[in-house]
């Protein structure tokens, strides 16, 4: 018993010395912290451009959405959109595609007045901007205007989204 009662005292004594220690210097030095941040734009956000319901195309059926472009702080840029995949298709008179391969004519522009196509031409029929380094949202407008009405169904395109910078 006085064995274990000298071991256990020979312990806590030894450890209690370590706890004790003192320190007679200190160093100290830097840590650099580093991130390049290179130019870059995103699409973040490109919602459908939804015409709705119809029958009869006898009037001009206009609707907008947008396109959420990200880019670096003073990154400059131009959004571009494609003429789209309809065959025949052009800036200036794109094609939705349906039943059949019937077409529905339609444009997109770039103001609400609908004056001002929106096509790839950089300085042209783009839409130029620079970058804040927050989600930037361009409205695109679309219209629809009077044809011949095709056969009912659901008609599409795709267009694609080009932002150069």
């Amino acid at each position: 018993m006085k064995i274990l009662f000298c071991a256990l005292a020979l312990l806590a004594f030894g450890a209690s010395s370590f706890q004790h220690a003192s320190y007679a210097a200190t160093a100290t030095g830097n840590l650099t912290v580093r991130i390049t941040i290179q130019a870059e734009c995103k699409i973040q956000t490109a919602t459908d451009l939804d015409f709705g319901s119809r029958g009869v195309i006898d009037a001009n059926v206009d609707q907008s959405t947008t396109v959420g472009v990200q880019c670096t702080t003073g990154t400059p840029y131009t959004v571009g959109l494609s003429a789209g995949g309809g065959s025949g298709a052009t800036i200036a008179l794109r094609k939705m595609t349906g039943p059949a391969a019937a077409t529905i004519n339609y444009t997109l522009y770039r103001d609400a007045a609908h004056t001002q196509l929106w096509g790839v031409t950089a300085g042209t029929d783009t839409v130029a901007g620079t970058g804040n380094g927050n989600v930037q949202n361009l409205t695109v407008y679309g219209r629809v205007p009077p044809q011949a009405t095709p056969a009912a169904g659901v008609y599409t395109d795709t267009v694609a989204i080009t932002v150069t910078y």
